[in-house]
């Protein structure tokens, strides 16, 4: 764990916990000002991170009971996870966007729907049983992860919260997950939460990190398309580091995903019609533990955006190109 502060108009103080479930360290973000005091994302439930989080609260004078809000970038559990520990202890609000409210608060039919999809989408992906069942394992073995459930408050793209003595304008960036948020502040010099919308490191997972979004990457370009237009002077993602200049990050991450779907096309040009699970395979190699979901995942998601543009064709499970020349840069955004 460590605590650090930032440079910013808004006093920013981060609370960097670990986190060796998922993608690295998980940044909690404390806003606090007069008595009022604001948690932006919560962590992953494990006991853990209750002794990491009250350590660094402690750091800055202040304690679990004192949290009066909570706001979630997205439902991910090392983003939402522990919001429910924070709500028990101080009856925080806990502030989640409404596509992803059901799953934060712990909703059961929403749970087993969202469940009954991740099987489909296993056999039309063609997982075989021996990573499918690895991948199960993984994903019930974590599920405690998830935390306690939540008494949510739902939101919309363009709601202003004001937490912890700070204006927070929510700025809806799904392809993620369905209902991830960036929260931007400081009118002079623009800032932005903005959770695993963009990471200064990877390129977050699209998808397999959120089945219920329909053609993840058309969602996901459009979101880093608002977020250069927004031009945000910094943003503060929720794993690793503060991103300096977030409008050219995003563009580097839109050429990652133009650049992987010249090598979806390459695949299938090379091997003919092939089922989402083989293309995943000559992209990634082996895979093991959440990235068995989110390799074919991310394999789906530019094939689905192949299809949609025409320049591939699905029959059953498998897909083929319908033209050997694909223009894909054309099938992107310039940002």
């Amino acid at each position: 764990m460590s605590t650090d502060s930032s440079s910013s108009e808004t006093d920013v103080r981060r609370i960097q916990l670990g986190n060796t479930v998922f993608e690295g360290k998980n940044d909690v973000y404390v806003l606090h000002q007069g008595d009022r005091v604001a948690l932006v994302d919560a962590g992953i439930a494990l006991p853990e991170t209750r002794v990491e989080l009250e350590s660094g609260l402690r750091s800055l004078g202040l304690a679990l009971s004192d949290v009066d809000d909570v706001v979630l970038t997205h439902w991910h559990a090392d983003h939402a996870g522990f919001a429910g520990a924070i709500q028990a202890e101080s009856g925080a609000t806990v502030h989640v966007h409404a596509a992803d409210a059901d799953l934060v608060s712990g909703d059961e039919a929403a749970w087993e729907a969202y469940h009954a999809r991740e099987e489909r989408r296993f056999e039309e992906w063609q997982l075989p049983d021996e990573p499918r069942r690895e991948l199960r394992s993984f994903l019930d073995g974590h599920a405690d992860a998830r935390g306690e459930p939540v008494e949510v408050t739902p939101f919309e793209d363009g709601a202003r919260l004001r937490v912890g003595g700070v204006a927070l304008d929510v700025v809806h960036l799904p392809g993620h997950a369905a209902g991830l948020c960036g929260f931007a502040f400081d009118e002079e010099r623009p800032e932005a939460f903005v959770g695993d919308a963009i990471l200064p490191k990877y390129t977050p997972n699209v998808g397999g990190a959120d089945l219920r979004v329909d053609s993840p990457l058309d969602a996901y370009t459009a979101s880093l398309e608002r977020i250069v237009d927004a031009d945000w002077h910094r943003a503060w993602p929720g794993h690793r580091d503060p991103i300096d200049a977030p409008a050219d990050r995003a563009r580097t991450i839109l050429e990652h995903h133009r650049e992987r779907t010249r090598r979806v096309v390459a695949v299938l040009d090379d091997h003919g019609p092939c089922d989402v699970w083989t293309v995943s395979a000559h992209l990634f190699g082996a895979l093991e533990r959440i990235h068995i979901l989110h390799g074919p995942g991310e394999a789906w998601a530019h094939l689905d955006h192949l299809c949609r543009a025409g320049a591939v064709e699905r029959d059953g499970h498998r897909y083929r190109l319908v033209d050997s020349e694909v223009d894909v840069a054309s099938l992107f955004p310039v940002l």
